[in-house]
């Protein structure tokens, strides 16, 4: 398994099937193209993930990933969020995996982050360090928030950053986000939904640009054909 495809696996939704690979998965925590010690942070993170209770693993994911949107696994969440220019963007990633032989589930939102890993482990190691230089300031302020909140897959998004180059000051996001206002308490959410008032005609968004909510019912990624 290569480290961009363990790193999509181990940021997505837990889904049991997880328990039944532990041993592929601890192995491929000992990448080459890591320093040793983020090899041991990241097998420390994947035993204790193992040796969780996979209900409490995927409550904990819903409640760290699926409240708010400051910690959204949906890239374009965090560049256009609910403009009209998200949906062109869904569409022209899209064309660019069918390009490249890879067939998206219907139920799959191409910027998910997971996915987009998934993707980039079956390209061109020069390639797939372009496009994490391009996504790794959105992956830094991720990992910046998760070590605020003392998520254990801050871990999982600082090695993106590093397999992007790393040219992403990690301690000026920790500081920008210690100093944020939490949209993930029950408070945020209750006041979040009394502003999203709905709208119709011209001054709807479009369909395809509304945030998804994440299912706890994780469908499996397809493949790349050769």
């Amino acid at each position: 398994m290569s480290l961009l495809k363990l790193i999509g696996v181990l940021l997505d939704y837990p889904r049991d099937e997880l328990w039944e690979h532990g041993p592929e998965l601890l192995a491929a925590c000992d990448d080459p193209a890591l320093a040793p010690a983020r090899q041991r942070q990241l097998r420390g993170f994947v035993q204790a993930l193992l040796d969780s209770d996979p209900l409490d693993a995927q409550a904990r994911w819903l409640g760290s990933f699926d409240r708010g949107r400051s910690m959204s696994l949906l890239l374009f969440e965090h560049i256009h969020g609910e403009s009209r220019d998200r949906g062109q963007a869904m569409v022209d990633l899209v064309d660019t995996y069918r390009r490249n032989g890879f067939e998206l589930d219907a139920r799959e939102l191409p910027d998910y982050l997971p996915l987009l890993l998934e993707f980039l482990a079956h390209r061109p190691q020069a390639e797939a360090r372009d496009w994490l230089h391009h996504v790794g300031h959105i992956a830094g302020m991720l990992a910046a928030r998760a070590a605020e909140r003392e998520l254990p897959h801050a871990v999982l998004l600082e090695i993106l950053v590093e397999a992007g180059d790393g040219k992403v000051n990690l301690a000026l996001l920790r500081q920008r986000a210690s100093e944020e206002a939490r949209d993930d308490t029950r408070e945020a959410m209750d006041r979040l939904w009394e502003e999203e008032a709905v709208r119709f005609g011209s001054d709807a968004p479009a369909q395809d640009c509304a945030p998804p909510r994440r299912s706890p019912a994780r469908p499996s990624h397809p493949e790349v054909q050769p």
